[in-house]
């Protein structure tokens, strides 16, 4: 069993499938929308769900697309081995045996349903001797680590588990909704909720402001009845309420005393777009051997409105290994490091890369400068940089246990945070610096006029 609490079916005596769905899978199941997405609690019943809804997009005499390739994917390959796979070859192979799983190439060949032989006169038959014969269809099994190989077909259908991950990047939703462009193949995504602000939130928005091809169906873990009541109670007195309301509830939601509250991920998170070479280019960054976070902004002269366009997250490398990939920003300036880390500085600059120090030191008045730029809407976060989005959407205060209240200069594992520290050791230094914005102002202004 995919998820070990039981399945949304039953079989009858004479072999026939029962479906068995819950109100939160069978509203899912009903949906006509182009784009169906399942935001659930933990054992919820979705990846259980999921080989249902892709089988019907195949087979179903109505609004089955018949022959041709299909995509599942999910987050990571450790999740597709253990949850995704299963959960497909349990309905394809053993109830349904309309699934054969090449598993060199990761591929569920689908069965001929028109074929008819004197050994299956009802009809259905595999074409494929090998596994890269030509096959009536396929299902396309996938991990969003694998990059390139969500690339290499034009898909009918598309299921995406745990789409909601961090690891389930833009990039890779718009690579699927490529392979699905010809077809107009539907969607169903299906996910616990782990992070505030990406791709995902951002159609949840747009769902909620009336787009009329998407839907979101949220539902509770105890609504599937085999999850054991005992344990959502745990969690209530255990764990914090923003916790609960989206791992358990499927239910966006901020962490007490979120410090970048004001943040509107509807407004200021858009996708990758062809920067401007004249625009100015800053980065900051945090060190560690482990982990050492950089950041790239882009800064519109005219507006002053800053763009996050890069991240970068690397362990194990000296400053030259990561100056050697960091120069391709080509950034103006650099800012980076505590007042302490002085020496991570200098093997920078020997590296090739002029880092300063930030010129502010004390942490809450940099992160007063960041909020001010979120507060006005002057920093736009293109969708890419999941891992900065991540942060911004759980970076929060300490809760004082006995008043409940947020303790004010205090922050909940500020040592995980390495992309913030970034964001405020570069944008802190640059943001209202009126001399720099206005050095580069007037430089644009004078390439113009010499191209003109």
């Amino acid at each position: 069993m995919a998820e070990g609490i039981g399945q949304p079916f039953h079989l009858t005596p004479d072999g026939g499938l029962v479906l068995d769905f819950h109100a939160g899978q069978w509203q899912a199941w009903d949906s006509l929308r182009r784009f169906i997405f399942v935001l659930a609690g933990t054992q919820g019943g979705k990846t259980s769900f999921g080989p249902h809804w892709l089988h019907r997009e195949i087979y179903h005499p109505t609004i089955g697309r018949g022959a041709g390739d299909y995509l599942a994917a999910t987050a990571s390959y450790d999740m597709f081995k253990l949850k995704m796979l299963p959960a497909t070859r349990e309905l394809f192979e053993t109830i349904t045996g309309n699934g054969r799983y090449w598993s060199g190439d990761k591929v569920l060949e689908l069965r001929d349903p028109t074929t008819k032989s004197k050994a299956n006169p009802k009809g259905g038959s595999f074409w494929a001797k090998r596994a890269d014969d030509r096959m009536w269809g396929r299902v396309i099994l996938r991990s969003a680590e694998s990059g390139s190989g969500l690339e290499s077909s034009t898909s009918n259908a598309a299921w995406l588990d745990e789409c909601g991950m961090e690891s389930f990047s833009s990039e890779t939703w718009r690579a699927i909704r490529r392979r699905l462009s010809l077809t107009r193949g539907r969607v169903l995504g299906t996910t616990t909720l782990y992070v505030l602000h990406n791709w995902l939130r951002r159609l949840y928005d747009e769902w909620r402001n009336g787009r009329s091809d998407v839907e979101f169906v949220q539902f509770a873990s105890i609504q599937n009845p085999s999850f054991p009541k005992e344990e959502f109670e745990l969690a209530l007195r255990e764990m914090p309420e923003h916790v609960i309301n989206m791992q358990y509830r499927g239910q966006f939601d901020k962490p007490p005393g979120m410090i970048y509250d004001a943040f509107n991920s509807r407004l200021c998170t858009i996708p990758p777009f062809a920067v401007p070479a004249d625009w100015p280019s800053y980065g900051g960054m945090d060190y560690g051997g482990v982990n050492t976070a950089c950041l790239h902004l882009r800064q519109n002269p005219e507006t002053g409105i800053f763009y996050l366009v890069n991240e970068y997250h690397q362990g194990g490398r000296t400053a030259k290994e990561h100056a050697a990939d960091l120069k391709a920003w080509n950034c103006q300036v650099w800012k980076g490091g505590s007042k302490s880390e002085g020496q991570w500085r200098q093997e920078f600059r020997a590296a090739g890369l002029p880092v300063g120090e930030p010129d502010i030191s004390d942490v809450w008045l940099g992160i007063n400068r960041v909020y001010s730029v979120i507060k006005k809407n002057q920093l736009m976060v293109c969708d890419t940089c999941q891992g900065a989005l991540g942060q911004i959407g759980t970076y929060s205060r300490k809760m004082n246990k006995a008043t409940g209240e947020p303790i004010p200069d205090e922050i909940l594992n500020k040592e995980q945070y390495h992309f913030l520290d970034a964001l405020r050791y570069i944008l802190g230094s640059v943001f209202k610096n009126n001399d720099l914005l206005e050095f580069y102002r007037q430089r644009a202004e004078a390439m113009k006029k010499k191209e003109a």
